[in-house]
This record gives C-alpha cells, structure tokens and sequence, in this order.
C-alpha cells in the first residue's frame, strides 16, 4: 500500500478534525447570542413549519450534541436537547437548517430525492466497500479473481463518493431556506442572522470536505486499479 494512501487519510482526517473544531467553537460561540424574541428552536422549527404551510412534520427532541436532523420517513425534524430548548442564534440556524429539508421534502426537491433513493445502495456500500479493495488487495490484484475483487470494491466507493456530493446541494439549499426565512420573516435580529448564517456556513464545510475527501480516496484506489490492470 503506497505512501500516497496514509497522506490522503492523513489530510482528510486533519481537516475534518480542524473544521469541526471550528464548527463547536461557532457554535458555542452564537449559543451565547440570546435572541431577542425569546423563541426556543422548537418554536422556530414550529413556526417555519406552518409558515410553509407544513402541518404533517412533528418537532420532536433527539439526545446528545449536533445530532440534529430530518428524518423523511416519518416526518419529523429531531432536534438536539439544546437545540430544541435553548433560545440563541446558533439555536435558530440549527432548527431552520432542518426544517429547510422538510420544506425540501414537501416541494419534491430533486436532489433531495436523488439522495433518498441512493440511501439504500449507499448503506451498501459503506459496509463493503473497504472489505472488497482490500479483499482484492490480498488476493492480488494482478489476479484475475483477485482484480475484480477490488473493482468491485472500487465500484461501491464511487457510489458513496457520488452519494456524498449529492448530498452537498441538499445541505447548502436547506441553510439558503433557513436563512432567507430567517431573514424575510424577521424571526432574529441583523446581528443574530450574521451568527447563524457563520454557524451554518461552517456546517456546510463539513460536508465539502467529507465529499473531497471521499473523491481522493477513489480516485487515489481507481489509480491503484488501472496500474494493475495494466500489469
């Protein structure tokens, strides 16, 4: 296994310790900007709901930090434990963020919908991927048996790449939601919407660089493929 492969795991793992960091630091940071209207992101995630005129989705509370999300199964916009009960810009950024993708939801957003469908394959994927390539690996890849082992492998890495750029679009509109409703509905101050516009826009770094990260790694093991096909 070529030295290449431990630099690209190494800066992938350094960047996405820093921008993490980062993302904790924003947000305890605008955790301590308290909003004037006093709201609860519950509140706000209720409020954007029925301004968008979404009367199925339920605000529930999920355990532990930054684990909020929508979940399109059963409609519901889980919120973590601080973010359900604080009242702070971070708070707001984070409860609008997810609504944004039960807005997505409700309109039929494309890439929203590309993204659920490769849901299921990607699960795959994520599981075999790396059993397959280095499977192939020990097997030898100048094998027969042993190549398509590891283009097998590499098959299922290109599906979680792709998976992990769709997923970039779905990610920026729902903060381009939360901010434009934020903003237009005059839920947060212009010193409140700077701080979550900041936090989210951080967040959203952390899905670029999972999806660079992920296309190094394929392209760094199709490389590897084509070297032994070649030899």
């Amino acid at each position: 296994m070529g030295i290449g492969y431990y630099i690209i795991i190494g800066v992938i793992t350094l960047l996405s310790w820093a921008i993490s960091n980062v993302l904790k630091q924003k947000f305890k940071k605008y955790s301590k900007v308290s909003l004037r209207n006093g709201m609860s992101g519950a509140e706000i995630a209720e409020k954007m709901l029925q301004d968008h005129g979404i009367y199925d989705v339920r605000v529930i509370s999920t355990p532990g930090m930054l684990t909020d999300h929508y979940n399109p199964k059963n409609k519901t916009v889980n919120l973590s434990e601080g973010v359900y009960n604080q009242r702070n810009a971070a708070a707001a950024a984070v409860a609008a963020h997810e609504v944004g993708h039960a807005v997505q939801h409700a309109r039929a957003y494309k890439w929203l919908e590309m993204r659920s469908n490769l849901v299921p394959m990607v699960t795959i994927s994520s599981q075999f991927s790396q059993y397959l390539i280095f499977g192939g690996l020990i097997l030898g890849a100048t094998s027969s048996f042993g190549y398509w082992v590891l283009a097998a492998g590499v098959v299922l890495m290109a599906m979680g790449t792709l998976f992990s750029f769709i997923t970039l679009p779905v990610e920026y509109d729902a903060s381009n939601r939360a901010l434009a409703w934020l903003e237009n509905k005059h839920v947060v101050t212009r010193e409140e919407l700077a701080g979550s516009r900041d936090a989210l826009k951080w967040a959203a770094r952390t899905y670029l660089v999972a999806a660079l990260g992920s296309l190094a790694m394929l392209a760094y093991w199709a490389m590897r493929l084509m070297a032994a096909s070649r030899d």
